[in-house]
């Protein structure tokens, strides 16, 4: 038996007590109470509480976007949500306790990345951002993104819009050299239609949302497979996040998603990234905002070791994203 296949049936038992407790998963541990004082609005998240979850030092959030209604849109643009700029997202900072984060470049502005760069700038140096190109990006383009505090490039694929999956493979041959990564969204199923690319790549690619694995049973499928291949054998990390995405359980334990991460994080936990994906673009048109204290409270759940959580929130962010 292949020393995978042994991690995978220690994950499998280890997670069958967290699932078969899912009715009180959100009620337990660091999710129990939040705290009253110094309540806090934040646009785009409801609840006002604060995190009982205490964030360490240098705890970074690795997946938020910003939107400011002074750039256009993308031509091909279906997602438009609402404004959601650095100062509105400082307040979230605030509320949940991070200090360091990585704005993702959003489908929405395409290959115009000049919110990105300016809102970088704007968190002196405490910010790292993933930009959008295409393979008509020049090298200089890729050197002033590198001077900005780009670490990355984004692929949202599946349906194809700005990028596409034959883009991938060229343009990581020409970000490896700068010490960037790939990130992919992606529906599990063309994740595992296009498995041999994110095997071959001369850099890391790190998969969006859970990987977008689906309920139920999210350890059992093909792509928690394939995807816990690549992690182990260093060639990937996936994000923690967008527990709303594909969870069949919901509110308030999202416990299948929980479930799914605590097996990422069990496999690998040097491999997995945590973030807040603020301002939850994909939930505004449904008019299902999350409370984000309680997302990042849920953590502690997934990772119930604070050695490890830090490992988590500061050491892997801080090597991959080169704070």
């Amino acid at each position: 038996m292949s020393k995978l296949n042994c991690k995978r049936r220690e994950t499998l038992k280890a997670l069958s007590a967290l699932v078969a407790s899912a009715g009180g998963l959100a009620l337990s541990g660091c999710a129990e109470t939040r705290v009253q004082s110094d309540a806090q609005q934040v646009k785009w998240s409801t609840g006002t509480e604060r995190t009982k979850l205490a964030m360490p030092p240098d705890a970074t959030d690795c997946h938020h976007h910003i939107y400011d209604h002074r750039y256009p849109w993308a031509p091909e643009a279906t997602l438009k949500p609402g404004d959601a700029t650095v100062d509105d997202y400082r307040q979230l900072q605030k509320r949940i306790g991070t200090t360091r984060n990585v704005i993702i470049q959003p489908s929405s502005y395409g290959v115009d990345n000049r919110l990105l760069v300016e809102s970088i700038a704007r968190f002196n140096g405490r910010a790292r951002g993933i930009a959008v190109v295409n393979t008509s990006v020049t090298q200089t383009e890729l050197e002033a993104l590198d001077r900005a505090g780009v670490r990355g490039i984004r692929f949202n694929l599946a349906p194809p819009g700005t990028t596409t999956l034959d883009m991938v493979k060229p343009l990581a041959a020409r970000i490896a050299p700068m010490g960037w990564h790939v990130q992919v969204n992606a529906p599990a199923a063309f994740l595992m239609q296009a498995r041999s690319t994110w095997y071959d790549l001369p850099c890391p690619v790190v998969f969006d949302h859970l990987a977008h694995v689906p309920e139920p049973d999210a350890v059992h499928q093909a792509s928690f497979q394939m995807v816990s291949e690549l992690l182990t054998s260093g060639k990937a990390y996936v994000k923690l996040i967008g527990f709303y995405n594909e969870t069949q359980v919901g509110p308030p334990s999202y416990a299948d998603s929980v479930a799914l991460a605590a097996g990422f994080a069990h496999v690998a936990p040097e491999r997995v990234l945590w973030g807040s994906d603020w301002p939850h673009p994909t939930e505004q048109p449904l008019n299902r905002i999350p409370d984000d204290a309680l997302l990042a409270d849920l953590f502690a759940n997934v990772v119930p070791d604070e050695a490890t959580r830090k490992r988590i929130l500061v050491d892997t962010p801080a090597t991959l994203y080169q704070f």
